[in-house]
């Protein structure tokens, strides 16, 4: 005879109904800002044979004989690479509401399986694109306008130091004197280059020295991130930073955008740049989408693309603290 659940009401939703009525509402709203501007919705695989590359992602992959024998597949981590197929087929301009899934931390923010937000313009670059996001978060949260700024400027306003032109002995010697030495000390022991361990020191400092300051008020949107951190973006005129940005509203990263890179032999050397730093990072290295390359290669028109986070948005539109208040079940009751 099965045994009883501990906790009768563990059936029950994560988030209660008023909460997922609203969420359902401000998904038709989001859904009528595109329909209003011309693009259209599409929806593409969950599952894929190709992952992400990126060292500080990672997906979940499966196993089953329906995919023959020795395949593995891949549950996307964003649907980007399959939406870019469908613009270099001649999609025009869309935009995607999925889940995706990351096989990351678990937390107030972090669900393993969430809902995005992806669309992609042609012809946009990057401040066209800043422009739109701007006008959907200022329709949703009833404000005005968004704050932009540079990474570049934040570094040097709460830092004073340029994260552009720092070197790494430098960096090194700030981070220390920030309290960070064991993190550093981790980065060595792990045998990282020094521009990974520059890079590391560098995303750590902006999540503990500049992203409690910024956005509180009203969303803030950074500009010309580092190029390192940019693998699917173009550079920008300064050769050092890249046209990628991202918004940042309340101590939350809300959204994450650039100006595409369509050249398919660079961004192969960058996935394969990528699978290196898994290595050194004692991480697998993970199966180079050889279909989106193939789209790129095929000729993918210039635009800009941006991924938001639906749970996030929902938390901060509803005024919740937790991300399983505003999905029906959570990791713990799925």
């Amino acid at each position: 005879m099965p045994h009883a659940p501990k906790n009768k009401l563990a059936w029950r939703p994560s988030a209660d109904i008023v909460s997922l009525k609203k969420r359902a509402q401000i998904l038709a709203h989001i859904r009528a800002f595109f329909d209003a501007r011309g693009l259209y919705e599409v929806e593409t695989p969950a599952l894929s044979r190709g992952t992400v590359t990126d060292p500080f992602i990672d997906g979940f992959s499966l196993q089953s004989l329906c995919f023959g024998e020795n395949t593995t597949r891949y549950l996307q981590t964003s649907p980007e690479y399959a939406m870019k197929r469908l613009l270099a087929a001649g999609s025009g301009d869309i935009y995607q509401i999925c889940k995706a899934f990351r096989n990351d931390e678990i937390g107030q923010y972090h669900n393993p399986e969430f809902t995005i937000l992806e669309w992609y313009r042609s012809n946009f670059d990057m401040q066209d694109l800043i422009n739109e996001v701007s006008d959907l978060l200022c329709m949703l949260l009833g404000i005005p306008n968004l704050e932009q700024t540079t990474y570049q400027h934040l570094f040097l306003k709460y830092c004073q130091f340029d994260p552009l032109q720092i070197t790494a002995k430098e960096l090194m010697k700030y981070a220390t004197h920030k309290g960070h030495l064991a993190y550093l000390q981790s980065l060595q022991k792990q045998g990282n280059s020094q521009s990974h361990i520059q890079d590391s020191l560098l995303q750590m400092l902006f999540y503990t020295e500049i992203e409690p300051n910024i956005g509180q008020i009203i969303p803030m949107v950074v500009t010309h991130f580092p190029a390192a951190q940019s693998a699917l973006a173009t550079m920008s005129e300064d050769g050092l930073s890249a046209n990628r940005f991202e918004v940042y509203f309340k101590s939350i990263e809300l959204a994450n955008g650039f100006n595409e890179l369509t050249d398919a032999k660079e961004q192969r050397q960058r996935f394969e740049q990528d699978n290196v730093k898994r290595n050194v990072l004692g991480k697998a290295e993970r199966p180079i989408d050889s279909a989106f390359i193939a789209a790129l290669d095929s000729g993918l028109p210039p635009c800009s693309g941006v991924a938001l986070g639906i749970d996030r948005l929902i938390m901060l539109l509803l005024g919740k603290t937790h991300i399983k208040q505003v999905i029906s079940f959570d990791n713990d009751n799925a």
